[in-house]
């Protein structure tokens, strides 16, 4: 009898630690668990699990609510930004969050002779795309930053910048333990040292090229929250192999599911497709560094030869759409009607072509990422698509790709790559969070003839005046200027603005997909 009691409590156990296990087929692996020092979702997805910014966002929205950060407001002029903190919160290592440890994460991302900087390849490279330049820098945003009292912080800025707040708020800013920081020096964040936030989960265990392993953390400031014990993010790459897992049941949920796939998810009655909202760009990026792509005649031949309307109904169907603006149809307010899209017309591209120099083409590295993501559910299918539009107005193109981490930090190393597949998922709801990662000078993944990062001097200024004003419709004006320069230049063609493709076992509930491509899971449940 005590044999039958003792196998019925072990199995009611184990049953009980399964159903408090969520499973996350993850397309990828981080890059790094250090916040601020990395720009790639894969790894944004993970950090949101153990780190708190001090701003969020409401679930399923782009719509900034309190974080770490209870309360914030501006000064008159909008060039100072004062941030009340939340009281009582607990780094997992069981230090205080407070204003000393808010100003220690910034000035690390900030401050390039911050001691406290790990030298990674990534090299704190999000903090000037977003905010102007490192301290010291001219275009810089941030003047100064003050500790007013143990629970407010203070950001000084040089110009004024409204969507600071949401900004500051990305995925790319959890505030980390400082004690940790230090502790850990220049493992923190890898797979053989420590990632401590504030945030649902804290880390147990990084396995390289397999996967992360988080627990629940037990200090958590909201009280009920998560709804689960520990978090898996199993690392499969292969698309078809994720969703076969899913079916298989083990794993729980996913994303990035190639939308070809969306009526196998459909018909198979253990899964739920789930649609996360569409916020982004997928763009072939053409990089002036190589001769005959400094010419904008042929770069703009390479827009009219892509057949995008065909490649966006064969790869993503009804769950995404073709444009010419770099922003996503949501920002409508933000485009210019003058913009529509590239013309498909070959002949016109040829002829293009030879009027630049051009007449039999030229050879073409095309680079595509080796892991299916949001605007790109299936990379390499994709790129072979564009090589044989390519082929047709006499660009030989040979495809190459190498391992995610090296593919966004090799991009930007002079004189870069020739071409390039790559995509934006919105962090926050500003136009500003497209164009200046992306236009504003210097630009850090397309290098002129010289080997120097681009810079666009009329687009940089159009830029810098749309991210300062606080006139609304100034702003928008300036946006749309913004639209009509970029598709003349045609430095990034926009590809796609897809619909991301989820989906989920039946068991799976709570799970509430963000437009800003990652949120936290700390609602999800599993029955």
């Amino acid at each position: 009898m005590k044999r039958k009691i003792l196998l019925g409590l072990v199995v009611a156990l184990g049953l009980g630690l399964a159903q408090k296990t969520l499973v996350f087929g993850s397309n990828g692996e981080p890059v790094s668990l250090e916040p601020g020092n990395i720009t790639d979702g894969i790894s944004i997805y993970v950090q949101r699990q153990i780190y708190d910014t001090l701003v969020d966002f409401k679930p399923g929205s782009t719509e900034v609510t309190a974080g770490l950060a209870t309360s914030w407001f501006s000064s008159p002029d909008g060039k100072v930004w004062t941030f009340r903190l939340r009281q009582g919160v607990k780094f997992q290592d069981g230090t205080e969050l407070d204003a000393e440890a808010v100003k220690f994460n910034i000035e690390r991302w900030w401050d390039p002779k911050n001691p406290t900087r790990i030298d990674a390849a990534a090299r704190y490279e999000i903090w000037p795309e977003l905010f102007g330049g490192f301290k010291g820098d001219p275009g810089s945003i941030l003047k100064d930053i003050q500790v007013v009292d143990k629970y407010t912080i203070r950001f000084i800025l040089n110009q004024p910048f409204p969507a600071f707040p949401a900004a500051i708020g990305s995925g790319y800013f959890g505030i980390a333990s400082p004690a940790a920081i230090k502790k850990d020096g220049a493992k923190y964040g890898s797979p053989t040292g420590s990632a401590v936030g504030t945030g649902p989960f804290r880390l147990v265990e990084w396995r390289p090229g397999e996967q992360v392993v988080l627990e629940k953390n037990p200090t958590y400031w909201k009280k009920g929250f998560p709804k689960v014990d520990r978090v898996v993010f199993r690392v499969i790459k292969d698309p078809a192999a994720r969703l076969a897992a899913l079916k298989a049941g083990t794993i729980d949920f996913t994303t990035d599911i190639p939308p070809a796939n969306l009526k196998d998810v459909e018909a198979d009655r253990n899964l739920d497709a789930v649609f996360r909202p569409s916020f982004n760009v997928g763009y072939l990026a053409l990089n002036p560094s190589h001769k005959p792509l400094s010419d904008p005649r042929v770069r703009q031949a390479i827009a009219m030869a892509v057949n995008k309307k065909a490649i966006v109904q064969a790869f993503w169907g009804k769950l995404g759409l073709t444009d010419g603006h770099f922003t996503p149809p949501s920002m409508k307010a933000s485009q210019s009607p003058k913009v529509t899209d590239y013309e498909f017309n070959p002949q016109k591209a040829k002829a293009l072509l030879a009027e630049a120099g051009y007449p039999n083409g030229f050879d073409l590295e095309l680079w595509y990422m080796p892991v299916s993501r949001p605007y790109f559910p299936t990379p390499k299918e994709i790129a072979e698509a564009m090589a044989a539009d390519l082929s047709a107005i006499g660009i030989r193109v040979k495809l190459q790709t190498k391992d995610w981490a090296s593919y966004l930090a090799d991009r930007k190393k002079a004189p870069g790559f020739q071409a390039y597949m790559l995509g934006w998922t919105g962090d926050y709801g500003d136009p500003q969070n497209f164009y200046d990662p992306h236009f504003a000078c210097p630009i850090a993944d397309l290098f002129d003839s010289a080997g120097k990062p681009l810079c666009v001097k009329e687009l940089g200024d159009i830029l810098t005046k749309a991210a300062t004003t606080p006139n609304l419709e100034e702003r928008k004006r300036l946006y749309q200027q913004a639209d009509e320069v970029t598709f003349n230049l045609a430095l990034r063609i926009p590809i796609v603005h897809s619909q991301p493709l989820l989906a989920k076992r039946k068991n799976i509930s709570g799970w509430v997909p963000s437009p800003l491509g990652s949120e936290s899971f700390e609602s999800i449940e599993k029955r």
